[in-house]
């Protein structure tokens, strides 16, 4: 068996990015950028007012007398107004300031009759300076700043930059066409009646379909199942690898009479790089490649699957995808409870991590098969072999999806 390490860097040396494609900037939130995007133009592009109110001279900022208003400027295109000692021009939030402008007081401060303003005479006025409540020009974003770098994933702050510089179309990094095989006689569809005891529903497809559709890393997902029979099993395979950029094949890959993926796969000419990793849940996990097919093995338990497509199928779809980082998201924690580990591979335990107390808690059974425990997780805590963790002390864990 070879280390969590050692398999996660044999399956991405064995990976490359399947380079980009142009696509809408609104098809793009949560894909990845295809290459380095500057800035074509300053935010703001112009000097505009932060307030609704009126924008003075800054020889006039200490006045107290009244101020001829000499117009008003909304926002939008610009008006053929500008402002000089002893004149203003009313200005709304967002309008692009007249020359002249030193600085914007509130509606609020002032008081207007007709074609007249004044600071209102209070007791305690507030004292204005010069650039007050101007929003200047490129304050926020100079031009030829970088604003997307290849790799990155598209936010929805992205987006919206990349909007503000008038981006109808981008390049994002290709994403993987991706088939599920789902391995076992046993297995039923969901939405069929079990006619026998021992038949189960094919959670596995749509689990994995799942984790796959919320890292938005395939263009295409295919998912099927198919019986213990190995001409079965070689027939549907080898459509598939011609098909597909990633197959992922859940179930049959451990040592049993009826675990038929190896025999077929190496019928199909698929080369395995290896075969069982020292982790728990998911020992008997397989990778290998037939040409530009890049093939994974995973174990049949639903949380061994999903642990191994977390722990080794995402990095691998990151990277095809162009993202310049592969791994899961990961945060310090303090653990709620004593936790041990007294298994001899490295452990994955399923739990919650609270982000407003920054605790995390083992929940759930914790086996393989046990399903609701992952329904509730939303981290991982690794734990070394034949380890023992305090109540309170500080851990390292993988973050599933965003804390709720």
């Amino acid at each position: 068996m070879i280390t969590v390490a050692e398999a996660l860097g044999r399956i991405l040396a064995d990976t490359t990015p399947l380079g980009v494609q142009e696509i809408s900037l609104t098809d793009a939130t949560g894909l990845i950028a295809g290459n380095h995007i500057l800035a074509s133009q300053p935010l703001p592009a112009f000097d505009f007012s932060g307030m609704d109110g009126y924008a003075l001279h800054a020889d006039d900022l200490a006045s107290r007398e009244w101020l001829q208003v000499t117009g008003e400027q909304p926002a939008g295109p610009r008006r053929a107004l500008s402002v000089s000692p002893g004149t203003c021009v009313r200005v709304f939030t967002g309008a692009p300031l007249p020359p002249g402008t030193g600085a914007v007081v509130m509606q609020e401060d002032v008081t207007r009759e007709r074609d007249q303003m004044r600071f209102t005479p209070v007791p305690k006025m507030p004292e204005y300076h010069a650039g007050e409540f101007i929003r200047r020009r490129g304050s926020d974003l100079a031009a030829g700043q970088f604003i997307v770098r290849q790799g990155e994933r598209l936010t929805a702050g992205r987006i919206g930059l990349l909007a503000s510089q008038g981006m109808a179309r981008l390049e994002v990094g290709r994403r993987p066409r991706v088939a599920i095989l789902s391995t076992g006689s046993e297995l039923r569809a969901v939405g069929e009646t079990l006619s026998a005891d021992g038949e189960i529903y094919n959670s596995n497809g749509p689990l994995l379909a799942a984790l796959l559709a919320e890292a938005r890393l395939t263009a295409t997902v295919s998912v099927q199942a198919v019986r213990d029979d190995l001409p079965a099993t070689k027939s549907i395979l080898a459509v598939l690898l011609e098909e597909h950029d990633v197959v992922i094949i859940v179930g049959g890959v451990s040592v049993g009479e009826h675990d038929l993926v190896k025999p077929a796969l190496e019928d199909l000419g698929v080369r395995t790089d290896f075969w069982q990793v020292a982790v728990k849940p998911g020992k008997p996990f397989l990778y290998g490649r037939r040409a530009a097919t890049q093939v994974f093995g995973l174990p049949g338990n639903p949380v061994s699957a999903f642990v191994t497509a977390f722990l080794f199928v995402l990095p691998a779809l990151r990277k095809l995808a162009g993202a310049a980082e592969f791994g899961p998201s990961e945060t310090r924690a303090t653990l709620g409870v004593e936790w041990a580990n007294r298994d001899a591979r490295p452990t994955y335990f399923r739990g919650n991590f609270h982000a407003p107390s920054g605790v995390f808690h083992p929940l759930g059974l914790q086996e393989s098969h046990a399903l609701y425990g992952l329904s509730l997780a939303n981290a991982l805590l690794p734990v070394p072999p034949s380890t023992t963790l305090h109540a309170q002390s500080l851990v390292q864990i993988l973050l599933l999806h965003a804390p709720e």
